[in-house]
């Protein structure tokens, strides 16, 4: 599909996030079309709290669209180990860049502070996704009953210092 690959149509910012947008962020985790049929039993009754976007480094993206500032993505990086945790964009605005955007921010993020690779344990539907933003797969994540019965592929991000 060609969407897949169109540029942000919309203006895009990517900000920290805060405390009040934790009901948000659960919402698009709870609601990703990603995580329906045999995979809704890992974020059925999962939660992004005000406690977890504190202990890392959480970023939103915001559309600039008719809702007027609507959270449409974000992700997570935790730093010991580094570790993209999370990454969402909701449905409705997949297709746009909105991943690759946070991607690229993860990046920059993961330089700020002296990080010279991270490791991504992804979900099946997003494999592609992360090798075609650059990232390398390096071994497989065995499943974890009940809460994920499935084993999962690991990749990594390089990070050059500039």
């Amino acid at each position: 599909m060609s969407s897949r690959t169109s540029p942000v149509s919309q203006p895009v910012t990517i900000r920290r996030a805060v405390a009040r947008d934790a009901k948000r962020l659960t919402r698009l985790v709870r609601g990703s079309g990603a995580y329906q049929g045999k995979y809704s039993a890992a974020v059925a009754g999962y939660r992004v709290g005000p406690d977890y976007i504190e202990a890392h480094r959480a970023f939103v993206a915001v559309g600039a669209d008719e809702h007027d500032g609507r959270v449409i993505g974000f992700y997570s990086l935790v730093l010991a180990p580094p570790e993209l945790d999370l990454l969402f964009v909701a449905d409705e605005a997949q297709g746009r860049g909105i991943g690759r955007l946070l991607i690229a921010h993860m990046q920059s993020e993961a330089r700020a502070a002296g990080l010279d690779r991270v490791e991504v344990v992804s979900h099946l539907p997003a494999e592609d996704f992360y090798h075609r933003v650059g990232a390398v797969r390096t071994g497989t994540a065995l499943a974890n009953p009940p809460a994920v019965p499935w084993d999962r592929p690991t990749f990594e991000f390089r990070i050059p210092q500039e």
